[in-house]
């Protein structure tokens, strides 16, 4: 079983590399440009807006929901691009995953800012 899951999680990684390359590609519409952008941000950045130690919920976001957007992005992107760049990210994942370091310093500050607000929202509760 283990096994089954992770040769779904090399596919899913390939996929998404996959959508790196040809959201570049001029053939892409430039609405499925932007949300390949973001999805492909999300899913290498090494920080997940919902840390996966969070019980069921953490694990939400790899399991369920880029999946999921990853197969709505491809109804919008030409299936013979795809293909292409499909071949192109499976020689290249060999060498590994690619990180995002914009999007991971993004999602770094959004939980910092989080932070300060809940530490602010207590702080001012208190003080009451």
């Amino acid at each position: 079983m283990s096994e089954a899951w992770k040769c779904k999680a090399k596919l899913l990684k390939t996929e998404v590399y996959a959508l790196y390359l040809a959201y570049k590609d001029p053939r892409v519409p430039w609405y499925a440009r932007i949300i390949a952008v973001c999805i492909v941000g999300y899913a290498f950045s090494p920080i997940d807006l919902m840390p996966d130690p969070l019980p069921v919920i953490g694990y939400l976001d790899d399991l369920i929901l880029v999946p999921l957007r990853i197969t709505i992005i491809l109804k919008m992107i030409p299936k013979e691009v795809m293909d292409e760049y499909r071949e192109t990210a499976r020689a290249t994942m060999v060498k590994g995953k690619p990180v995002n370091w914009i999007v991971a310093t993004v999602i770094v500050g959004i939980w910092i800012g989080m932070a300060i607000l809940a530490i602010g929202i207590v702080l001012k509760h208190f003080k009451a």
